[in-house]
């Protein structure tokens, strides 16, 4: 069987799977580059509301190819980034669906989503010192801003993981979904339900604003990032249409 990035666009929503069970789904050049392409068609898709990125069981992601790690350069490092990091700049939300255990560069792959769901099996693993490897990909970075420096410090220098449970106690993942893959993924799909419903520009513009706030001095600061978009946001058609079906609803009401 081929490795590859299955991409299945349905209901709003872009289902990415790192599709190579053989290596536990480690992250080729070629995976990489997919998944980069997969993320770009999803972003060009203007029926596509949220990207959910999974791996075939029984692992989410067991990090990069060794092969693909041992003889690179820096130019070969930053290709195998690429596929994680085009998750991480996604203008859609981005849901990871970790069904089992996210090491190395697949930890990243999963830390690069806006959010996290984790089946009873996931584990969150750096194990970048194990190998002798400093961490790379902004590992240090997105792990303190999500967890904060104490447990950032207890995965990446002391090798401690996270089972589901802990990962959902140190904020890296939002909640523990019970059952197996299918499950998971319904559960991602559910998440999905209400940005496939929003209008797609406000989802995008919302998003940008989640990112320019995360880094805001002041709370002023915050409502003048947010307030043009939210100005052209009161003259779009989408809000006009969605406020006649409110007070629609509010006058129908005994």
């Amino acid at each position: 069987m081929t490795d590859r990035i299955v991409s299945e666009h349905s209901g709003g929503v872009a289902l990415l799977t790192v599709d190579a069970p053989g290596s536990r789904n480690a992250l080729t050049l070629d995976l990489s580059a997919q998944l980069a392409a997969a993320v770009d068609a999803a972003e060009r898709d203007e029926s596509v509301h949220a990207v959910v990125v999974t791996g075939t069981p029984p692992a989410f992601c067991a990090g990069a190819d060794l092969s693909a790690l041992a003889g690179a350069d820096e130019a070969g490092l930053r290709a195998i980034y690429e596929g994680f990091l085009a998750v991480a700049r996604c203008e859609l939300p981005t849901i990871a669906a970790v069904g089992g255990a996210a090491v190395g560069a697949g930890l990243n792959l999963a830390l690069a989503a806006d959010v996290r769901l984790a089946g009873p099996r996931a584990k969150f693993v750096a194990r970048f010192l194990e190998l002798g490897l400093h961490p790379g990909g902004g590992m240090t970075w997105m792990t303190q801003r999500l967890a904060g420096p104490q447990q950032a410090a207890a995965m990446t220098l002391f090798g401690q993981p996270l089972d589901a449970e802990g990962a959902v106690r140190a904020g890296l993942a939002l909640r523990v979904v019970d059952g197996g893959h299918d499950e998971l993924l319904t559960a991602a799909r559910e998440l999905a339900h209400a940005a496939v419903a929003a209008p797609r520009e406000a989802l995008i513009v919302t998003k940008r604003s989640l990112r320019t706030t995360a880094s805001s001095a002041t709370h002023g600061e915050a409502v003048d990032v947010e307030i043009t978009p939210q100005l052209a946001s009161l003259a779009s058609p989408e809000f006009a249409e969605r406020l006649s079906l409110l007070r629609d609803r509010i006058r129908s009401r005994p």
